[in-house]
């Protein structure tokens, strides 16, 4: 006993307060590293683990200092963010630990600053609440070929109690904690390289703890169709450091009301910095799409489906809306080859000369395992072709071979001036480091209407809640290619998955306000030509949206119910609202617009009963609150010029 005293009696207590002085760190050394959270009178996080192993916990230097700058994001929701925080750094054995205090939140890492190998066989890292509260839980489901960390990303939210969390189930993060005074914590994370990305599961108490994906040491072609790598065999530590490196920053972000989630710009923040010394010939735009849309051409004379005549369609569908690029998905070549077992039906290289033609780029599909095989060559070879990018699919991984992986992709895409595309991968920082990686997946986006089974009481999820809520969450790290605009648009009672015809849950302008709130450079228009040139004033509205903006807005919001954002392009603002199935009536505040003109899409008065009826029309803004009616599911949205 009088051992542990004296042990207890030398611990140190090191604090670190956010540039207003709300939110307060203190990490404490007593028996490893713990930090602490408040903000206000609020105990936002209890003393919680924060170490690597038994050696790294005595701090030998600590020190204090302060960041204020601004970061220049040029394919991002806006054109530059600030950087101001207050530091704290211990200096460990082998490791620093950085602590840093911002306004909306605390994060800390490690940096490694040896030069010889060392492997962490495990990260403890704990998040401690101080009750039992309600959360939104992304667990992890539908493995592929059942190994417990190979999965797509993609989950919807369990709302339930930190009590309520399945002991047996590990979830994805963002992941929010609902505090009291209507306060959250979301735990996330970002600057994940060389290094797996963060799970997290029920530990005692209320407490979340991490895990880990081990290093893969075996792995077997399986998995969805047979096009996953699924490991077969683990190593006993999560990975192996070869030098000096930063670990991901563990972040949990505290927000005064929801709507502070929706320009938040953590993710950014705390990325690794740009690493191309030329972004010039980076270009986002919106893609015409083919998977979704099940290929789904009417009126044409030729048989729709992977062959060049309708990929041709596809290219003047997008020079008449003047979109940027049309997307070749899955079908074009063989499984196991980008370069040898090509589809015959399709022409690759004239419809790439085709496309140069009309202005138009074409992206290829391609999965992580293909891609593998001869990663240079497969990418200079359709470089030289005159390809623009690939998209890299069924990635389903992020122990550490798959996010070295990822940099390594992303690195060679560069030199060949490709975009790349990432699904079955969520972001984690890449895409400051190469802003050529454009867009992600991990996100249950409007693919699965096309399988979504219900009951007599309607579609088994709720599609319209998890809309409104991924915005608050999943897109705190980076873009998703959610893959929104379908035209065939359906009531709660009314809708059905159909594979071949799809349709999605909500009304019309749910779908077109999406390109105004959900940041994607790389952004879909999913429904066929044929759809959009038989609604052609909404395809027109929608390939006006940008992808990157220089300014964001936030007009409110509340997390799973509803939100309103507006942002700005140049002189153009876009502005756009949506909610859940319940309707509701909003009083937007755009009076910073007065006198500007407005082209408007709204829920039609018919849109409850029948979700495709929109109604257009221009109002010339006057200063006063602009009223906006929400059908169940429903969605407004505007252009605004001088």
């Amino acid at each position: 006993m009088a051992l542990l005293l004296a042990s207890v009696s030398m611990a140190k207590e090191y604090n670190v307060v956010s540039p207003d002085g709300k939110l307060k760190v203190t990490v404490n050394d007593s028996q490893g590293l713990h930090w602490q959270i408040t903000h206000g009178g609020t105990a936002v996080l209890l003393f919680s683990n924060m170490g690597l192993d038994a050696q790294q916990t005595k701090v030998l230097k600590a020190s204090k200092g302060k960041i204020n700058q601004t970061i220049s994001t040029p394919f991002y929701k806006k054109a530059s963010v600030k950087d101001e925080c207050y530091l704290l750094t211990l200096k460990l054995k082998d490791f620093d630990l950085e602590i840093r205090a911002y306004n909306i939140g605390a994060a800390y890492r490690f940096v490694y600053r040896g030069n010889h190998p060392f492997d962490i066989n495990k990260e403890s890292s704990k998040f401690c609440f101080a009750d039992d509260y309600q959360a939104f839980v992304p667990y992890v489901n539908d493995n592929r070929g059942g190994e417990r960390y190979c999965f797509s990303f993609e989950s919807y939210y369990d709302e339930q109690r930190l009590s309520e969390m399945y002991a047996d189930s590990i979830a994805i993060t963002p992941l929010a904690v609902c505090l009291p005074d209507g306060k959250k914590a979301v735990i996330m994370e970002t600057g994940v390289e060389n290094y797996p990305g963060m799970f997290l599961k029920k530990g005692d108490g209320n407490t979340l703890v991490a895990e880990f994906a081990p290093v893969p040491i075996a792995e077997e072609v399986g998995g969805f169709d047979r096009l996953n790598l699924v490991p077969t065999k683990r190593a006993p530590y999560i990975a192996r450091l070869e030098g000096p490196q930063a670990l991901p920053w563990r972040i949990v972000l505290v927000t005064e009301k929801d709507s502070q989630l929706l320009n938040c710009d953590m993710g950014q923040l705390l990325a690794p910095e740009c690493r191309l010394n030329d972004i010039s010939w980076i270009k986002p735009g919106k893609v015409a799409w083919d998977w979704w849309n099940n290929w789904n051409l009417t009126g044409v004379p030729f048989h729709a489906g992977v062959n060049t005549d309708t990929y041709k369609y596809y290219i003047d569908f997008a020079k008449k809306y003047a979109l940027e690029y049309v997307i070749i998905d899955e079908g074009w070549s063989g499984k196991e080859s980008l370069l040898e077992n090509l589809n015959q039906d399709i022409d690759v290289p004239a419809v790439i000369a085709y496309a140069r033609q009309q202005g138009v780029r074409i992206i290829l599909w391609a999965s992580w395992r293909s891609l593998l095989n001869d990663t240079e060559k497969v990418m200079k070879h359709y470089a030289d072709m005159g390809v623009s990018g690939f998209k890299v699919d069924f990635f389903d991984r992020d122990d550490q071979r798959v996010i070295r992986s990822s940099y390594e992709i992303a690195a060679m895409a560069a030199k060949y001036h490709l975009l790349v595309d990432y699904h079955g991968l969520k972001p984690s920082g890449i895409q400051r480091a190469y802003p050529n990686v454009v867009n992600f997946e991990g996100v249950k986006g409007l693919e699965n209407s096309k399988w979504e089974q219900r009951t007599a009481n309607g579609p088994i999820h709720d599609q319209p809640r998890y809309d409104c809520t991924i915005p608050y969450l999943r897109a705190l790290p980076g873009p998703m290619d959610y893959t929104p605009g379908a035209m065939l648009n359906a009531t709660k009672g009314n809708f059905f998955g159909n594979n071949n015809n799809p349709m999605s849950q909500g009304t019309r302008v749910h779908q077109m306000a999406m390109y105004t709130l959900f940041e994607a450079p790389l952004q879909m228009m999913a429904d066929s030509p044929s759809k959009y040139l038989q609604n052609p004033e909404c395809a027109a509205f929608i390939a006006n949206i940008p992808t990157t903006f220089d300014e964001t807005v936030v007009m409110g919001g509340e997390m799973g119910e509803w939100l309103a954002l507006a942002r700005r392009k140049g002189n153009t603002w876009y502005v756009a609202a949506m909610n859940n199935w319940t309707p509701r009536d909003l009083q937007l505040d755009l009076s910073f617009l007065n006198g500007r003109k407005a082209r408007v899409f709204a829920d039609g008065i018919n849109a409850d009963r029948e979700a495709t009826d929109w109604q257009g029309y221009e109002q010339t803004l006057d200063g006063s609150p602009v009223n906006v009616h929400l059908a169940p599911a429903g969605g407004w949205t505007a252009i605004i010029e001088n």
